[in-house]
């Protein structure tokens, strides 16, 4: 995504690919370091993970989590010592989620903090400054931000229960936590859409943001209704992808009016 804002913003193609190449890396050491953190419980139930199913040890795990914060970062600062920054602080808010958070009633807080970074990073990365357009989009990205660590916690709501874990899930309760993760995806869509209505955008546009936010209002909501961890999982994937795209379509319709 954030290599995507940064071609939106005007940045040329090879400086979008090391915006998205730095953010990749950064989130791929993230998401190592998760997979460390979750390899006992996913023993036996998630074989197919890389630790569980033997092709990688917690040792190398952690040097290629090493490795991938260290050359995302790198990255980061040959585009600008900014970017650089905010590539540290893109590792802090994930290691706060890995090692603090996750499995607490708070561990929607690094995904509302850190889901309105993604597309600062590009933007910054292209511009060296911030659109005002910003002061919409991360209102309504920190509240996407938090849906999205709603249905993340939904995935494994029976696991978390019996653990013994108080996710968002489990603090909320199934029922009111998937509810709340519907009225967020719901608000979200609404405010894309208008906000590109009252910015003047064309209407071809306008109609663009609506239909791609169709998308992860129904997985959202579908998601709700599904019976299994491993449908649950797949829906919140195809939301993440559709709130990218939602973000991306409403810089599109705004961007052509501002």
């Amino acid at each position: 995504m954030s290599g995507a804002v940064a071609l939106l913003a005007g940045g040329s193609l090879p400086l979008a690919g090391r915006l998205g190449v730095a953010m990749t890396l950064l989130q791929f050491g993230i998401g190592i370091v998760n997979d460390v953190v979750d390899a006992p419980r996913d023993a036996g139930r998630k074989p197919g993970k890389p630790i569980p199913a033997g092709l990688m040890t917690v040792a190398a795990a952690r040097t290629a989590a090493v490795a991938s914060f260290t050359a995302g970062t790198l990255v980061g600062f040959t585009v600008s010592p900014n970017v650089g920054v905010l590539a540290l602080v893109v590792i802090a808010i994930g290691l706060v989620y890995d090692l603090l958070l996750k499995g607490t009633a708070w561990s929607w807080l690094p995904f509302a903090v850190g889901i309105p970074i993604l597309p600062v990073f590009g933007w910054l990365g292209a511009t060296g400054t911030l659109h005002p357009l910003f002061a919409v989009l991360l209102p309504v990205a920190v509240l996407a931000g938090a849906a999205l660590a709603i249905g993340n916690a939904l995935v494994d709501v029976e696991r978390d229960r019996g653990a013994g874990i108080s996710s968002i899930a489990v603090a909320l309760g199934a029922d009111r936590a998937a509810a709340t993760g519907v009225a967020l995806v719901a608000a979200v869509w609404v405010l894309a859409a208008s906000s590109a209505v009252v910015a003047g955008a064309a209407w071809p546009a306008i109609v663009a943001v609506a239909g791609v936010g169709v998308v992860p209002l129904i997985a959202t909501f579908s998601a709700v209704r599904a019976s299994t961890s491993a449908r649950r999982e797949r829906l919140w994937q195809v939301e993440a992808v559709g709130l990218a795209g939602l973000a991306a379509a409403w810089l599109t319709a705004v961007l052509g009016r501002l």
